[in-house]
Protein backbone atom coordinates (compact mmCIF):
# COMPACT_ATOMS: atom_id res chain seq x y z
CA UNK A 1 0.00 0.00 0.00
CA UNK A 2 1.71 3.38 -1.04
CA UNK A 3 1.68 5.77 1.79
CA UNK A 4 0.51 9.54 1.28
CA UNK A 5 3.06 11.67 -0.01
CA UNK A 6 2.26 14.44 2.24
CA UNK A 7 2.21 11.89 5.02
CA UNK A 8 5.37 10.44 3.79
CA UNK A 9 7.32 13.78 4.12
CA UNK A 10 5.30 15.21 7.74
CA UNK A 11 6.43 11.64 9.26
CA UNK A 12 9.97 12.10 7.35
CA UNK A 13 10.82 15.49 9.42
CA UNK A 14 10.14 17.89 6.00
CA UNK A 15 7.80 20.66 5.64
CA UNK A 16 6.39 21.65 2.83
CA UNK A 17 3.77 20.69 0.11
CA UNK A 18 4.23 19.33 -3.24
CA UNK A 19 6.79 21.92 -4.89
CA UNK A 20 10.03 22.57 -3.35
CA UNK A 21 10.76 20.80 0.19
CA UNK A 22 12.74 21.89 2.64
CA UNK A 23 13.74 20.24 5.70
CA UNK A 24 11.87 21.62 8.93
CA UNK A 25 14.06 24.01 11.43
CA UNK A 26 11.63 22.59 14.14
CA UNK A 27 12.18 19.35 13.40
CA UNK A 28 16.53 19.79 13.33
CA UNK A 29 16.13 22.00 16.76
CA UNK A 30 14.21 19.88 18.30
CA UNK A 31 16.85 16.54 17.03
CA UNK A 32 19.72 18.94 18.29
CA UNK A 33 17.66 19.93 21.78
CA UNK A 34 17.05 15.77 22.44
CA UNK A 35 20.82 15.23 21.38
CA UNK A 36 22.46 17.91 23.67
CA UNK A 37 19.92 17.25 26.60
CA UNK A 38 21.43 13.01 26.02
CA UNK A 39 24.67 14.21 26.25
CA UNK A 40 23.90 16.19 29.20
CA UNK A 41 22.44 13.15 31.04
CA UNK A 42 25.06 11.08 30.36
CA UNK A 43 27.75 13.63 32.08
CA UNK A 44 25.53 14.13 34.58
CA UNK A 45 25.45 9.57 34.95
CA UNK A 46 29.03 9.96 36.75
CA UNK A 47 28.69 12.76 39.08
CA UNK A 48 25.87 10.86 40.40
CA UNK A 49 27.31 7.69 40.13
CA UNK A 50 30.03 9.14 42.03
CA UNK A 51 27.98 11.03 44.69
CA UNK A 52 25.38 8.18 45.37
CA UNK A 53 22.89 10.97 43.88
CA UNK A 54 20.11 8.16 44.87
CA UNK A 55 17.25 11.61 43.92
CA UNK A 56 19.21 11.83 40.54
CA UNK A 57 19.26 8.27 39.67
CA UNK A 58 15.53 7.35 40.44
CA UNK A 59 14.58 10.47 38.14
CA UNK A 60 17.09 9.99 35.24
CA UNK A 61 17.87 6.32 35.19
CA UNK A 62 15.06 3.62 33.93
CA UNK A 63 13.88 1.39 36.51
CA UNK A 64 14.10 -0.88 33.53
CA UNK A 65 17.87 0.37 33.00
CA UNK A 66 20.31 -2.68 32.39
CA UNK A 67 24.21 -2.39 32.43
CA UNK A 68 25.66 -4.76 29.62
CA UNK A 69 28.73 -5.73 32.10
CA UNK A 70 30.32 -9.10 31.42
CA UNK A 71 32.93 -8.48 34.28
CA UNK A 72 30.47 -7.80 36.94
CA UNK A 73 29.03 -11.12 39.07
CA UNK A 74 26.20 -9.41 39.68
CA UNK A 75 23.19 -8.09 37.22
CA UNK A 76 22.89 -4.04 37.85
CA UNK A 77 19.38 -3.32 36.62
CA UNK A 78 17.31 -0.02 37.41
CA UNK A 79 18.80 2.84 39.76
CA UNK A 80 18.85 0.45 42.48
CA UNK A 81 21.34 -1.57 40.46
CA UNK A 82 23.58 1.35 39.93
CA UNK A 83 23.76 2.25 43.60
CA UNK A 84 24.75 -1.32 44.46
CA UNK A 85 27.21 -0.73 41.64
CA UNK A 86 28.24 2.04 43.34
CA UNK A 87 28.83 0.78 46.70
CA UNK A 88 31.01 -1.72 45.71
CA UNK A 89 33.00 0.94 44.05
CA UNK A 90 33.18 3.76 46.57
CA UNK A 91 34.09 0.96 49.00
CA UNK A 92 36.67 -0.26 47.26
CA UNK A 93 38.39 2.90 46.10
CA UNK A 94 38.53 6.52 47.17
CA UNK A 95 39.69 9.77 45.65
CA UNK A 96 37.58 9.06 42.89
CA UNK A 97 38.00 11.12 39.91
CA UNK A 98 35.87 10.51 36.55
CA UNK A 99 37.44 13.12 34.26
CA UNK A 100 35.64 12.90 30.98
CA UNK A 101 37.50 13.99 27.77
CA UNK A 102 34.52 13.71 25.13
CA UNK A 103 30.84 13.26 24.64
CA UNK A 104 29.60 12.11 21.35
CA UNK A 105 25.97 11.63 20.55
CA UNK A 106 24.00 10.61 17.61
CA UNK A 107 20.32 9.84 17.43
CA UNK A 108 19.26 7.92 21.42
CA UNK A 109 22.63 6.83 21.41
CA UNK A 110 25.74 8.61 23.49
CA UNK A 111 29.30 7.66 23.70
CA UNK A 112 31.80 9.23 26.59
CA UNK A 113 35.50 8.76 26.99
CA UNK A 114 36.63 9.01 30.56
CA UNK A 115 39.62 8.60 32.95
CA UNK A 116 38.84 6.97 35.96
CA UNK A 117 41.49 7.45 38.78
CA UNK A 118 41.58 6.54 42.45
CA UNK A 119 43.23 5.16 44.97
CA UNK A 120 42.53 1.03 45.90
CA UNK A 121 41.54 1.39 49.62
CA UNK A 122 38.88 -0.93 50.24
CA UNK A 123 38.17 -4.45 49.50
CA UNK A 124 38.20 -5.21 45.78
CA UNK A 125 36.30 -8.62 45.22
CA UNK A 126 38.80 -10.99 46.93
CA UNK A 127 41.57 -8.89 47.20
CA UNK A 128 42.60 -6.34 49.96
CA UNK A 129 43.16 -2.48 49.88
CA UNK A 130 47.05 -2.04 48.53
CA UNK A 131 46.74 1.99 48.58
CA UNK A 132 48.01 2.03 45.32
CA UNK A 133 46.55 4.98 42.95
CA UNK A 134 45.22 4.09 39.33
CA UNK A 135 44.42 5.49 36.30
CA UNK A 136 42.00 4.17 33.15
CA UNK A 137 40.78 4.82 30.19
CA UNK A 138 36.76 3.94 30.41
CA UNK A 139 34.25 3.68 27.45
CA UNK A 140 30.69 4.13 28.09
CA UNK A 141 28.07 3.82 25.85
CA UNK A 142 24.23 5.12 26.68
CA UNK A 143 21.19 4.38 25.10
CA UNK A 144 18.68 7.32 25.87
CA UNK A 145 14.43 6.49 25.81
CA UNK A 146 11.96 8.87 27.28
CA UNK A 147 14.60 11.51 28.64
CA UNK A 148 16.04 8.52 30.59
CA UNK A 149 19.29 6.30 30.68
CA UNK A 150 17.62 3.25 29.49
CA UNK A 151 21.46 0.36 29.07
CA UNK A 152 24.69 0.96 29.12
CA UNK A 153 27.75 -0.81 27.40
CA UNK A 154 31.10 0.13 29.61
CA UNK A 155 34.55 -0.72 28.21
CA UNK A 156 36.78 0.06 31.64
CA UNK A 157 40.84 -0.92 31.04
CA UNK A 158 40.49 -3.74 33.72
CA UNK A 159 43.89 -5.54 32.85
CA UNK A 160 45.28 -2.03 33.42
CA UNK A 161 43.55 -0.89 36.58
CA UNK A 162 44.29 -4.49 37.90
CA UNK A 163 47.86 -4.10 37.04
CA UNK A 164 48.04 -0.83 38.80
CA UNK A 165 46.46 -1.99 41.93
CA UNK A 166 48.61 -4.81 42.12
CA UNK A 167 45.87 -8.08 41.26
CA UNK A 168 48.08 -9.27 38.13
Amino acid sequence: MAMDRRKFLKNAGFVGGFGAVAIGSNAAASTDEMIAANKQRARDYFKAFATQDKDWLEANVAQTYVRRDTTLPFEVVGPEGVLKLGDVLVGAFSEIELDIHQVISEGDLVLVHLSFRGVHSGPFGDYAATGKRFDVMVLDLFRMENGQIAEQWPALDNIGLQQQIGML
